[in-house]
């Protein structure tokens, strides 16, 4: 698994209203203050366990102000899959996606970080698998890290 996380003061994330005739969109995800704003790709080979352990450490890398940890301040996270972080573009002009697994197989290891966060006491907020969302943040620092397990 494969995780872009970002330091931030407040995100959401939207999606487009069902009607799909461009009338607007509605948030399904938004987070207050500061946090983290996660990102998650998933591969073929990724496992429940994995997830678990991108849980564990989501919740305790001490990346906010003062060098703390969700953990320490009960920061929330906002969880939003995202297939692109295993496109590879090194070849040509087009991305692929063969290394990303297929939604079936993601979509269940999404949600179990995010059920892995909250057992873990976290406040958690997501955007909506597969939907065509709209991601927006305040980056703090700015401050981005990759996390890989």
């Amino acid at each position: 698994m494969r995780a872009v996380v970002q330091r931030v003061d407040g995100a959401s994330v939207s999606v487009r209203d069902a009607a799909g005739d461009g009338g607007g969109s509605s948030v399904v995800g938004e987070i207050v203050g500061e946090g983290l704003c996660v990102l998650v790709g998933v591969t073929h080979e990724d496992t429940p366990e994995k997830a678990a352990q991108l849980a564990r450490k989501l919740w305790s890398v001490r990346i906010l102000e003062g060098e703390k940890s969700c953990s320490d301040v009960n920061a929330p996270l906002l969880v939003i899959s995202q297939f692109t972080l295993y496109g590879d573009a090194r070849k040509g002009r087009r991305p692929t996606w063969n290394a990303a697994a297929p939604g079936e197989v993601a979509e269940p290891l999404v949600d179990e970080v995010v059920a892995r966060l909250r057992a873990l006491g976290a406040t958690v907020e997501t955007g909506r698998f597969g939907a065509d969302m709209r991601v927006s943040l305040t980056n703090h620092g700015p401050f981005t890290v990759i996390v890989e397990v």
